[in-house]
């Protein structure tokens, strides 16, 4: 049995939101060049990562067995498409300002789409792949679920982010509180092998960590407001924002790390539905959409 009870979930639905980008200045997270592009290094990561997340759901949907996870499964598909649609529309924008994501994303493609995609496989083997990207999915949305909590809790946000963008980020995010039980459920449903998570832990933590970094050492190459002497990651840039708030310390993340290694481990224990409900029915775009 889960550790969530009944009160602790929704019925999963996607929400029709829309952003409108017009004005947006360049360095939008307090007018603060690597706060912005650390936040764009997860945005060139989303829409990408989330098609794969709703490539593999839909692939794990005929063998889901239970009524409650297939309808948690299907709602969590259509949120994440939702979110990759969303992100998108701000990579596009921050392209016409000149902040050419293109050679960067084409990377992220190679990882999803010919690293982690389909195989030729058939039978045994083929369920044995599908698994393992399903608890890939499951390792990802451990960080999702921590950082949902984080940022619908990160007060800093409130006066450091330009509108439309805390709006979509608190959106995703409390979006991610939401269905944050789904991929784990699925896969203990298929496999919840303790081996298994712990690997496919491994390896996601260690991709998220890499793309990311070098996701934001590229968006700083590239930026089109920064002079030459500032392109490059400083770490007392980083060490600013994380005094400020606005980006997770190394104790909160060390500790994140080190809770999909317990054998107990459920990501019920992140965050408050209650209070994801609560933003989601206060968010401008999820109010625009209703």
């Amino acid at each position: 049995m889960n550790p969530h009870t009944d009160a602790d979930k929704v019925a999963l639905a996607a929400r029709n939101v829309s952003f409108d980008w017009t004005g947006l200045p360049m360095h939008y997270f307090d007018s603060n060049p690597f706060a912005t592009q650390f936040a764009n290094g997860m945005n060139m990561l989303l829409p990408e990562g989330e098609v794969f997340f709703v490539d593999v759901f839909q692939q794990a949907l005929p063998l889901i067995k239970d009524d409650a996870v297939r309808e948690d499964v299907i709602g969590f598909i259509g949120q994440e498409a939702t979110h990759s649609s969303s992100h998108q529309s701000l990579l596009d924008y921050l392209k016409t300002q000149g902040l050419n994501t293109d050679p960067f994303v084409a990377q992220i493609q190679w990882l999803f789409r010919r690293v982690l995609g389909d195989r030729d496989l058939e039978g045994r083997k083929a369920r044995s792949w599908l698994l393992e990207r399903v608890a890939i999915v499951a390792a990802f949305e451990h960080f999702t679920s921590y950082l949902g909590d984080w940022g619908l809790n990160a007060r800093a946000w409130d006066d450091a982010l330009a509108p439309q963008v805390l709006d979509l980020f608190r959106w995703h995010l409390a979006e991610e509180v939401e269905h944050r039980h789904v991929a784990f459920d699925l896969f203990t449903h298929l496999d919840g092998g303790y081996i298994r998570r712990v690997r496919t832990w491994l390896i996601a933590s260690q991709v998220l960590v890499i793309l990311w970094v070098r996701g934001t050492r590229y968006l700083m190459s590239v930026d089109p407001e920064l002079a030459d002497k500032d392109r490059r990651i400083r770490l007392r840039d980083i060490r600013r924002a994380m005094r400020k708030g606005l980006i997770p310390g190394p104790w909160s993340l060390a500790k994140m790390y080190v809770e999909y290694f317990r054998p107990s481990y459920h990501p019920s224990r992140y965050g408050s539905t209650s209070q994801a409900v609560a933003y989601l029915a206060s968010s401008p775009a999820a109010r625009a959409a209703a």
